[in-house]
């Protein structure tokens, strides 16, 4: 380890020179394979210290799927049924997943069409299981307590010898204060080390005060994921992974919408018709991945019209009925709602029901919180005050 790193540049090309640096002891982090970039380690230190507070509130190894400093899926090590490895493409070849690579097969599935080209963080030894999944992965690099020496040569051997791999010791802390620059004004605060736990969750506001077991569980696990999304933010949480982050919006209702969205797109992909959807030989995997967001869409004939399917599809698929899709969101249930920070209108849970929301962890404190919890009665939601604003910039 030593105490500075340089990197090929900053943000931007023309932003040099650049690096990271410890004023005091040495970096936490070694390099085992490529030059990551100033982003790249915005997100793998995001990322990290993500997936180590999932493992430690869950005890289930935990992985996230990072892009522009803000998570684009994030699961932990909940075992995949058959409809699940259809949708994240996990061939049966790859036989029994191990957790850790259940985990970062549901954070990489939440939002394939955001995750191209993230950041990987695990919460344990990166294992031979985990690294066969990366691998055909469009992905900038990963970050990882260690590595298995097996799957560190899979690793390294991703883009052409060039894949970014980070090696970060587990037992770093940082300093109780944190210090950013902008535009030369130097800004201190201390480090965000609440502990998010099912504590959180017993100031039961609604009428139907009835939380399960898994329930809680997911709603640690969007709160978790919050504390490490640009704000506002709002996040959607089924199964033990997110399957919708809406994140840097001005507007709450528009995290709501945004996240929403990603969240139905999550639950068409295991539309039967999409299942089936007849791929030629040999498409990559970004290439199913977009041709399967444009049908589930409005923009349907982008892949299906003539002339355009045929580079695509077999034959012409049959595009999903607005109808059809309705009836097959309704099936949605059971969907954790975690927010960043209050809810101002009952419109966030008018919206957040639509796409199965019916657990809602949130702060609390607005002046119109009654008509937010009248919005959830009138839905038998159950909805949570954590009194805990989760902002991270």
């Amino acid at each position: 380890m030593s105490t500075e790193l340089e990197l090929k540049y900053g943000c931007n090309p023309n932003q040099k020179p650049a690096k990271i640096f410890m004023k005091q002891g040495e970096l936490p982090v070694t390099v085992l394979n490529g030059r990551p970039g100033y982003i790249n380690f915005l997100d793998a230190l995001n990322g990290w210290q993500l997936v180590r507070e999932l493992k430690k509130a869950t005890g289930l190894p935990s992985a996230a799927s990072f892009k522009h400093v803000s998570p684009a899926g994030a699961a932990v090590g909940v075992e995949l049924d058959d409809v699940m490895r259809k949708i994240y493409f996990i061939p049966r070849s790859a036989g029994q997943l191990s957790p850790l690579a259940s985990a970062y097969a549901r954070a990489r599935g939440a939002d394939r069409m955001s995750s191209f080209g993230d950041f990987i963080s695990l919460s344990d030894k990166c294992d031979v299981s985990t690294a066969l999944l990366i691998k055909p992965e469009m992905s900038d690099g990963i970050i990882a307590p260690d590595y298995e020496p097996e799957a560190l040569e899979i690793l390294r051997a991703k883009h052409k010898g060039a894949y970014n791999v980070i090696k970060i010791d587990p037992s770093y802390e940082p300093e109780a204060t944190e210090i950013k620059q902008v535009f030369g004004v130097y800004f201190e605060q201390g480090h965000n080390n609440v502990e998010i736990n099912e504590k959180l969750l017993e100031n039961v506001v609604t009428k139907n005060k009835e939380l399960t077991p898994g329930a809680k569980r997911d709603l640690v696990i969007s709160l978790i994921t919050l504390k490490y999304t640009q704000s506002n933010s709002v996040c959607y949480v089924k199964d033990g992974q997110a399957i919708g982050i809406g994140a840097g919006q001005q507007s709450r209702i528009h995290c709501t919408r945004l996240a929403g969205s990603k969240a139905d797109n999550w639950l068409l992909r295991q539309h039967p018709r999409v299942l089936e959807l007849p791929f030629i030989k040999g498409l990559g995997r970004p290439e199913r991945d977009n041709a399967i967001d444009v049908f589930i869409s409005e923009d349907f004939e982008d892949v299906t019209g003539e002339g355009k399917w045929q580079s695509l599809f077999t034959e012409k698929p049959v595009p999903l009925t607005g109808e059809e899709k309705r009836e097959w969101l309704g099936k949605q249930t059971g969907v954790s709602l975690g927010s960043d920070a209050f809810f101002p209108f009952g419109d966030n849970i008018e919206r957040a029901y639509k796409s199965g929301a019916k657990y809602v962890a949130q702060p609390g404190g607005s002046l119109r919180d009654q008509d937010v919890i009248d919005a959830c009665d009138e839905r038998d939601m159950v909805m949570c005050f954590t009194g805990l604003r989760l902002f991270h910039h």
